[in-house]
């Protein structure tokens, strides 16, 4: 009886999206960075969200040579991440990877590969901005919607 209780105690984690946050749904975008001229580096942020999922585009903007030459290129590249995240009272924790621009899991190559794993504190949030604060990095990320995504969860295999 001791058995049947615990394989009966046993759940499955679902393969199914959760809705995700209400406000945060849609297409958001970092257009610039204050003093972006004055600064060696920084990236611009591209969110997709939808139910709880993230689909990253982060432009890097690196003026200092920090890579091989055959990766730094002009000192411009774009990465990709993949992930899901929860809100949980200020905070939007995220948990992914790398990819490649086709979605692709990334684990070799040039810039990053491996876990997407930033924490942002919400600073402030309305229909169509959103601040973020990575606790990883200075500069806060700046949102505006650009367009609206409802959430329709779906089987994760089928995105």
């Amino acid at each position: 009886m001791g058995i049947l209780f615990l394989l009966g105690s046993c759940t499955r984690h679902s393969d199914m999206q959760d809705e995700g946050a209400e406000f945060f749904q849609g297409v958001w975008v970092q257009d610039s960075v204050s003093n972006s001229s004055e600064t060696l580096n920084y990236n611009l942020h591209e969110f997709k969200v939808t139910c709880d999922s993230i689909y990253a585009t982060i432009k890097v903007n690196n003026k200092i040579k920090t890579i091989p030459d055959s990766c730094y290129g002009d000192g411009n590249w774009k990465e990709y991440a993949k992930a899901v995240y929860v809100v949980r009272g200020d905070s939007i924790i995220v948990e992914g990877v790398y990819t490649k621009e086709n979605g692709k899991q990334k684990i070799s190559g040039c810039y990053k590969n491996g876990p997407y794993v930033p924490r942002f504190k919400i600073a402030y949030s309305s229909k169509d901005s959103v601040v973020l604060e990575n606790r990883f990095e200075a500069r806060a990320i700046v949102l505006k919607k650009v367009a609206d995504i409802s959430c329709v969860p779906k089987k994760r295999w089928e995105m």
